[in-house]
């Protein structure tokens, strides 16, 4: 279980809560992350190790490509805090044009899917907190 100083630091800035809003979507591959926030791949990189650092995402090697998706939000807390940042980031404007381009990507077959099988062992709590209603 993530520890809240921790869940908070990780949390406590805007690209990251970027990229948790996106892979609350489902998982993602780092180029696609990449090209939804227009930013760099070390920035990108450096975040998401940040966020692997903290428990809160894991990541798969397909090949190539490395995919991320949420874990680590197993406790009450977590869960409470990744309800509130989405229902407050569904309000914010960058938030939901990110949102947006997952999608047109999506629509296109842009967006490199994560093959089935991948992370099959953690999927159980993500599908937990995608269950989740958001408020």
């Amino acid at each position: 279980m993530i520890s809240p100083p921790r869940l908070f630091s990780a949390l406590s800035d805007r690209t990251r809560l970027r990229i948790v809003n996106l892979l609350a979507r489902g998982s993602l591959c780092v180029c696609d992350i990449q090209r939804i926030l227009g930013q760099p791949q070390s920035s990108v990189s450096r975040h998401l190790a940040l966020l692997k650092s903290a428990g809160l995402v894991r990541d798969r090697r397909d090949g190539l490509r490395i995919f991320y998706g949420l874990t680590g939000w197993d406790s009450r807390l977590a869960r409470g805090v990744l309800s509130a940042v989405r229902a407050h980031l569904a309000t914010e404007a960058d938030y939901g044009a990110d949102i947006d381009e997952l999608m047109r990507l999506r629509e296109r077959g842009d967006c490199h899917e994560e093959p089935k099988g991948l992370g099959a062992a953690r999927r159980p709590a993500r599908r937990t907190i995608e269950s989740r209603p958001e408020a």
